[in-house]
């Protein structure tokens, strides 16, 4: 889902009141407009050249969720330096924004979710050099972080083909929805590139040698498969719908308990040892039991009413 381009900021933005709100979600927006505004003037500055229209395309549909959309289609929707300097730029606003913006969905413009790097920047004259490619990794690995460090959760809508660090990309969001007849790969040894930063991505949400097997032959993966060895959390004819659907389930409950609960995910899942890992989650537990979230949470469910989250 885009934008259109004859509406303005205010128009995309209907007032939605939903459950556990303290107050319109409307109202929310409007408190921070003037730098959301800023964002969007952004965005449209970041044209892609022989695409018509923002590398990044964004939008609000409604319910607290962003959409960005990879806009690249003529290219593959190729993760050149532009489009990852303005990815890592609106995960940057996102984060600021946690109170309005809940949930992020990532989805592509045409057939092509992400074919990876663009290739023919990094052989051309301006980028063949060891400064260019070492400033274009380091982007890149910095703008995967920045995806697990947001407080809110990330789903990306596969409809379609993600190679390389297209693959990479989809396997560091916390959710990924894919149609049946996407396909996932880490061909980079194909063209005598072995996929090393996408396998720091693919290492941690399949198994090793599994990931070493994609990552030595360079083999399509089907969707199914996709599915039954973790790199892909859902399959279904209609990705970018469920996604949505999934982004709304997920923005209607406390956003402070998703963020503590998120940033400890990540944490544990990367401790050295069992009990450094008990640690982290007991210290977030016990950060969470102290928001006001939690005991209205608790409170509500015990008395068997909806809870009205505080957001705090």
């Amino acid at each position: 889902p885009v934008s259109s381009p004859s509406l303005t900021f205010e128009e995309r933005i209907k007032p939605t009141k939903m459950i556990g709100f303290r107050k319109p979600f409307s109202k929310l927006l409007i408190g921070s407009l003037k730098s959301l505004k800023k964002r969007e003037v952004r965005l449209k500055s970041s044209f892609s050249g022989t695409n018509s229209g923002p590398l990044l395309r964004h939008d609000h549909p409604s319910h607290g969720i962003t959409v960005l959309t990879l806009n690249r289609p003529q290219q593959r929707n190729a993760l050149s330096l532009e489009l990852l300097e303005t990815l890592g730029a609106e995960l940057d606003d996102i984060k600021v924004h946690q109170k309005e913006l809940r949930t992020v969905v990532i989805c592509a413009n045409g057939p092509v979710f992400s074919s990876g790097h663009d290739l023919k920047q990094m052989l051309s004259p301006q980028h063949s050099n060891e400064n260019s490619y070492s400033q274009l990794f380091k982007l890149c690995s910095q703008v995967m972080v920045k995806l697990q460090e947001i407080p809110q959760p990330v789903i990306a809508a596969v409809d379609g083909v993600a190679t390389a660090a297209g693959c990479q990309l989809v396997a560091t969001c916390d959710l990924a929805v894919a149609s049946p007849e996407s396909r996932f790969a880490t061909p980079g040894v194909n063209i005598g590139l072995f996929c090393s930063t996408p396998a720091v991505a693919l290492a941690r949400v399949v198994n090793r040698k599994t990931a070493m097997d994609m990552l030595l032959t360079g083999r399509m993966v089907e969707a199914s498969e996709a599915h039954r060895i973790g790199l892909i959390s859902h399959i279904d004819e209609h990705p970018q719908q469920k996604a949505m659907q999934l982004a709304k389930d997920i923005a209607q409950r406390s956003s402070i308990a998703i963020n503590i609960g998120k940033q400890a995910f990540y944490e544990q899942v990367g401790a050295t040892t069992i009990q450094e890992a008990y640690e982290c989650a007991s210290d977030a537990m016990v950060k969470g039991m102290l928001t006001a979230d939690a005991h209205e949470g608790i409170s509500a469910f015990l008395s068997k009413r909806d809870p009205e989250w505080k957001q705090e």
